[in-house]
């Protein structure tokens, strides 16, 4: 987690250096899918009140939390088939239950506005995908865990933000409703790490 992390602060600083208001369109490598996602991404991470124009950050918002849904639902489906503990797939059916509906609804809503949610996750995100989809049993227990324990932290503090400073209303409305699921999810993947560890 802490390679996939420093390699998305790596690309945010690239990105800070190559881009301006319109964080999707001007990505370094503009003819890459993936690098576009990957630099919107990250620039959502920079985003942090009403200051910031409203499209920007009402774009910056929407591919971050797409991501970070497509890569819950993901995973969620590998827990199943990779977990050794029953809890552990059972968290991942949880996964992919409540982040496939609020994808769904962040998809329509994004739609609305007119801002396009890349349908690829970033390269170093998928990358760590497929490592993990190599992981069995308690190995795969023990990681999965951590790793949704602290990304379940840094989307809670990403929707906390948007919930109060995203300047579209319904993108506001979307964060403050699913800011209660993220924390249940939070508050599961903490008691299942601290009971597998």
């Amino acid at each position: 987690m802490k390679n996939l992390s420093l390699a998305i602060s790596a690309v945010a600083v690239i990105f800070i250096m190559y881009s301006c208001n319109n964080t999707a369109k001007q990505a370094k490598n503009s003819t890459s899918t993936a690098g576009d996602s990957m630099n919107a991404y990250d620039s959502a991470t920079t985003v942090h009140d009403a200051s910031d124009t409203s499209s920007n950050y009402s774009t910056t918002f929407a591919v971050k939390a797409g991501a970070e849904g497509m890569m819950e639902v993901e995973l969620g489906t590998i827990a199943q088939q990779n977990a050794k503990s029953a809890r552990v797939k059972g968290f991942g059916a949880m996964m992919v239950k409540d982040h496939s509906k609020a994808n769904k609804e962040l998809m329509a809503l994004a739609s609305s506005k007119g801002i396009t949610i890349p349908s690829t996750m970033p390269v170093e995100m998928q990358n760590h995908i497929n490592e993990m989809k190599k992981m069995k049993g308690a190995d795969f227990d023990k990681h999965y865990m951590s790793m949704m324990t602290d990304d379940h932290k840094e989307d809670i503090n990403l929707f906390e933000k948007a919930s109060k400073n995203a300047p579209d209303a319904d993108l506001k409305a979307f964060a403050t409703k699913t800011l209660p699921v993220l924390s249940t999810h939070l508050d599961s993947a903490k008691a299942i790490k601290d009971a597998i560890d």
